[in-house]
């Protein structure tokens, strides 16, 4: 008997109904001579500090760094139940056999070993490594399983990742926490992501707008630019001396410039493009093509490759030609050619997975049932399929070099010779109304581009000259599809061109890094934009440059791509990370004298105390008179409001202290089970307990 383990349920039941377990029992699908089962994204993961020692309960300068001699791992609370179900199978006789099923990259790998080793289990195991959820390739991968074996590095990258950043996160936030007296969240790569998010906020805050100015003369119909001017009076000045002159046409240049087709979609590049054309998030994204990927429509998701390998090269036109029926546009507005599919094959940029690519399952699927959000990610990525496969896109640019009255004045214009991929990537806009995009070397005419006929040495008499205003404008801020692209490439000035991995974490990691500074208050939305606020703003601040560098964690992570395929040593990597912990906790003894007040903890009252007239705040547990004397609380658990299933939350309980009264709708009848609106009284008579009761405007039908 062989075991499946998988990583989700879902992906279990795919699995299963390929390889004929089509029984359904507790946890698991048995028939066929297998068992699967998964695991619930992560059941086992490492235990917090204080597991190690009662005395990392509290947070003391003194107890720093905390760096376990021996690791040791628990399972998630609300995941034993399923724990307990594949401990059960790993350990029953009659099973020899484990593969892992769990999805085929760097965390995928420490979801199995970390159960596989916290089961105790010592069985052999083998490897499914698959980049499409398809039947066809499901029955592929089992027909070419690996030795578990060969993926002990790949797990050995992931272990030095997730110990890492538990030794990082742990001692910086507890190290910083302690010294400012607030609580601080560091992390290995969110504190450097902060740090660019600050950066930039700071470029726009200090930003000055200045007024410019250029000389614009009309030869022939051409618009020719003159130099970006700072002082109005010099730009007056030179159209005076040019305004009714001649004007001569010194040179005339025509350049043949090409614009390769985009590349097929990596899991990066597809968030950037979701979030700038959708104003999807780079989670809600990533969760997107999860989902087609487990409905078998896209392959795997999380990769960094963004080409094909050459074994894919007989089913490709087919793939294309099922993608341009998909899109629907595309099919009777351009061909589908097959002779440039070459350009997207690239085996040697190919390592675990290649680019996002739909699966030949879409033609057997009505994409319309799809919700709106998966079919817009659907749409985008076989576009991109057809557009990778197209022919360059070819113009003519020309650039018109005028003289007048001493000063140089340009023109440039192109024409299209070939339109190319753009001829799709134009329906594709049309069919979403978006505004194609300017090419740097492009200039829009109101001819469409096209300078008027011209020749070299040819004069103009009485040419009119006008000045037009201009202001300079700040850096934007960061969009997600900016700050992914930052994260991507930071770092990478200081590194080696030849580096495997460059930036800020992985493909799987950015979206969750974003999230977790949202989460934490570091970072708001605005629309698409991110914005660091005061809190974010202020830790940056407090920590060191080691911590918010991208250099440092660009140099980790290229480190652990180097640990997976082999050529470098956990251990030491390692070693690295815990001294880096020693010298941060030395070199950090006391907070800084000017940031001090930064983290100075602000209570805003909510009220007045009806008792004694004194603030009421909010605590975690109720709402407190700041009178030591005075007794007032306001719990939030209070059976009033619990039994009501209602949260005294502290809008509520502002507006009790100020009015007494507040009305509220949706409160529970235990009796009926039915809701009803009333207006609750705080009906306090200076008891230990304060009491509530309720109003009716008209009689409650129970």
């Amino acid at each position: 008997m062989k075991l499946v383990i998988t990583e989700k349920p879902s992906v279990a039941m795919s699995i299963a109904g390929v390889i004929g377990a089509g029984q359904k029992q507790d946890g698991y699908y048995q028939g066929n001579n297998y068992l699967v089962s998964w695991c619930v994204g992560h059941l086992v993961e490492p235990v917090n500090a204080d597991a190690y020692d009662e005395r990392y309960k509290k947070w003391e300068y003194n107890d720093l760094p905390i760096i376990p001699e021996r690791w040791r791992y628990e399972v998630t609370r609300d995941k034993q139940k399923q724990f307990k179900v594949l401990k059960g199978l790993m350990n029953r006789p009659d099973v020899d056999t484990l593969i892992c099923a769990t999805d085929a990259g760097r965390e995928g790998e420490l979801i199995f070993r970390l159960v596989y080793h916290k089961a105790g289990c010592q069985k052999p195991f083998e490897r499914l490594w698959i980049s499409s959820m398809e039947d066809s390739a499901i029955k592929d991968g089992f027909d070419s399983l690996k030795p578990g074996a060969e993926y002990d590095n790949l797990y050995a990258s992931a272990l030095c990742r997730s110990q890492a950043d538990w030794l990082v996160g742990i001692n910086a936030t507890r190290l910083f926490s302690v010294l400012y007296g607030a609580s601080l969240s560091v992390g290995r790569v969110q504190s450097p992501t902060l740090a660019m998010l600050t950066e930039r906020g700071a470029q726009i805050r200090d930003f000055k707008k200045e007024k410019y100015y250029h000389v614009h003369i009309n030869p022939g119909g051409a618009d020719a630019t003159g130099e970006k001017i700072k002082v109005k009076t010099e730009a007056e000045a030179i159209q005076a001396a040019c305004d009714q002159q001649q004007a001569v046409l010194r040179s005339l240049t025509t350049e043949q410039k090409t614009v390769n087709p985009p590349k097929l979609y990596d899991l990066t590049t597809l968030q950037r493009d979701a979030n700038r054309i959708y104003g999807y998030t780079a989670q809600q994204t990533l969760d997107l093509v999860q989902a087609l990927y487990e409905k078998k429509l896209l392959t795997y998701p999380r990769t960094d490759s963004r080409f094909l390998t050459s074994d894919m090269l007989q089913t490709i036109p087919v793939i294309v030609n099922q993608a341009a029926l998909l899109v629907g546009f595309i099919r009777g507005n351009v061909g589908i050619p097959i002779d440039y599919i070459g350009q997207v094959i690239n085996d040697s940029k190919v390592s675990d997975h290649h680019a996002i690519i739909p699966t030949l399952t879409i033609s057997d699927y009505d994409a319309s049932t799809l919700p709106e959000t998966e079919r817009n990610i659907l749409h985008l990525v076989a576009t991109r399929l057809v557009c990778a496969i197209k022919e360059k896109h070819v113009f003519e640019a020309v650039t018109a070099v005028f003289e007048f009255s001493g000063h140089s004045f340009t023109a440039k214009g192109k024409t299209i010779t070939t339109e190319g991929w753009k001829a799709v990537d134009l329906l594709f806009r049309n069919s979403l109304k978006l505004k194609a995009e300017k090419e740097d070397e492009e200039k829009t005419l109101p001819d469409g581009g096209r300078l008027p006929e011209l020749t070299e040495g040819q004069t103009f008499d009485g040419v009119d000259a006008a000045i037009t205003e201009h202001t300079t404008t700040p850096p934007m801020p960061y969009t997600e599809d900016t700050i992914l692209s930052a994260m991507e490439r930071a770092g990478s000035e200081d590194m080696d061109e030849d580096a495997e991995r460059q930036g800020l974490g992985t493909p799987a990691t950015r979206a969750g890094v974003i999230e977790k500074l949202v989460h934490r208050g570091f970072v708001e939305r605005r629309k698409k934009q991110l914005i660091p606020t005061e809190k974010g703003i202020n830790l940056i601040r407090a920590l060191p440059e080691n911590l918010t560098s991208p250099k440092l964690t660009a140099e980790w992570e290229n480190a652990l791509t180097e640990i997976a395929k082999g050529g470098y040593a956990a251990p030491e990597f390692m070693a690295g990370i815990a001294e880096l912990t020693r010298t941060l906790v030395q070199e950090n003894t006391a907070a800084r004298e000017d940031l001090k007040p930064l983290f100075e903890h602000k209570k805003q009252a909510i009220g007045i105390c009806p008792r004694c007239g004194e603030s009421v705040f909010e605590g975690k547990k109720n709402f407190y008179c700041s009178n030591r004397d005075c007794s007032f609380s306001m719990w939030k658990n209070d059976r009033f409001f619990t039994d009501k299933k209602k949260t005294l939350t502290p809008e509520l309980a502002a507006r009790l202290l100020k009015d007494g009264k507040a009305p509220v709708k949706g409160l529970h009848s235990a009796k009926t089970g039915k809701k009803y609106d009333a207006v609750v009284v705080l009906a306090d008579t200076g008891d230990k307990y304060v009491n509530f009761k309720l109003e009716f405007s008209q009689k409650k039908e129970d």
